[in-house]
């Protein structure tokens, strides 16, 4: 297995006093909205594991080009430490420490606030402007902040204590 660098930033301090370990596996599950998921760890140095771990992985530590992520299944080596919480990832390469291939950035689903199409925002909207709308109800009679829908709904919620 090859060696796995991590350059600590400037500020950055690691957690802890345990050894730095490396491992190999494949990434269980990775959001990209939250920017964090969990690896599953196969060999631990040199050594196949009878049952895989489970290590904790930022979107902070994954060696990529551009947006940081990673696939579902995607083979990756780590280095990773024992933290309070669990096994947690120092820094995450493919194998042979190439970049991660991941995910593409999830796009944004813009839209216009005049005319609410996909796509142009307000200023390119070629209709003239529209009446301000309720962003819960969509109602043209009252804005967000006095929508009779909303309150109904929060009102029938249990209070927290």
């Amino acid at each position: 297995m090859a060696a796995v660098f991590h350059q600590q930033s400037a500020g950055e301090e690691l957690v802890g006093t345990s050894p730095t370990l490396y491992g190999s596996g494949t990434c269980k599950w990775f959001n990209t909205r939250l920017g964090f998921g969990f690896l599953t760890m196969t060999t631990m140095g040199s050594k196949t594991l009878d049952s895989p771990g489970k290590v904790f992985v930022h979107q902070s530590k994954i060696h990529a080009k551009g947006f940081c992520s990673l696939e579902d299944g995607e083979a990756v080596q780590f280095t990773f430490m024992e933290s309070p919480k669990g096994l947690e990832c120092i820094w995450v390469t493919g194998l042979g420490g190439a970049y991660c291939i991941g995910k593409k950035k999830p796009q944004r689903k813009d839209k216009c606030y005049n005319c609410g199409e996909q796509g142009p925002h307000t200023k390119e909207c070629k209709l003239p402007p529209q009446p301000k709308k309720c962003h819960f109800c969509r109602s043209t009679s009252h804005m967000i902040i006095s929508c009779p829908e909303k309150a109904q709904q929060y009102s029938e919620l249990p209070l927290r204590v």
